[in-house]
């Protein structure tokens, strides 16, 4: 009698631990985009800028998860910084791969769920303008910062020597943090409507670049 108690606790131990564990996915995916929030030499020369973000991970457990993160964003520059600094036919993105720690909050708020997250990654930023000859003498523009181009700190706002301006990449290792809410979808399978704002610095060895993205988007 004894040994059948004992069966049945532990077989109603593993039913509830079977159950404790569906409420959440082992594995998730996600995808999202917004308005982003543009800060240093992005908010000088871009201002708010449209991206988009998607990515994949796993869960440990219902608080804590990995996610690997893919985000392309615009770095189209405005029309007055294009317009004063000469750079007519610019275009420009930034693209990142980021690997995050997530934490999930135990509780909700009636049906709200919310989360923080970190990691760090990389960040590929690129510009480009239609290819031109800058000759010696050219007054050296702030934007043009990001061509890596060579002038003379001896005269102020000129070129040491004649090149070509064309397009420029530069990588660099970079940092990011934030915090999401979530919201069930109960017409979508496991899915969850999230918000997040995301703070992401990288560390590229002309300055650094900072952008703050305000993501919408579906989590499952």
């Amino acid at each position: 009698m004894k040994n059948r108690i004992l069966l049945l606790f532990a077989v109603s131990g593993l039913i509830a631990s079977a159950s404790a564990q569906s409420d959440f996915n082992r594995f998730t995916y996600n995808f999202g985009g917004g308005l982003s929030i543009g800060r240093g030499d992005v908010a000088s020369f871009v201002g708010n800028s449209p991206f988009g973000v998607v990515g994949g991970g796993m869960n440990f457990g219902r608080m804590f998860g990995v996610d690997a993160e893919y985000m392309f964003y615009d770095l189209t520059f405005r029309p007055g910084v294009i317009q004063s600094q000469n750079l007519h036919g610019q275009s420009g993105h930034m693209q990142s791969v980021s690997l995050d720690g997530v934490v999930n909050v135990p509780r909700h708020l009636f049906k709200f769920g919310a989360y923080g997250i970190f990691g760090l990654g990389f960040y590929d930023r690129t510009v480009s303008v239609p290819s031109r000859l800058l000759t010696s003498g050219t007054i050296y523009q702030p934007a043009w910062r990001w061509w890596d181009l060579t002038w003379n700190n001896n005269i102020p706002g000129t070129f040491l020597v004649q090149q070509t301006m064309s397009s420029n990449s530069k990588v660099a290792g970079g940092f990011n943090y934030g915090a999401g809410v979530t919201y069930p979808l109960n017409y979508l399978h496991n899915s969850k409507l999230y918000v997040e704002w995301r703070y992401h610095r990288a560390y590229q060895s002309d300055d650094k670049t900072i952008v703050m993205p305000i993501t919408v988007g579906l989590r499952w």
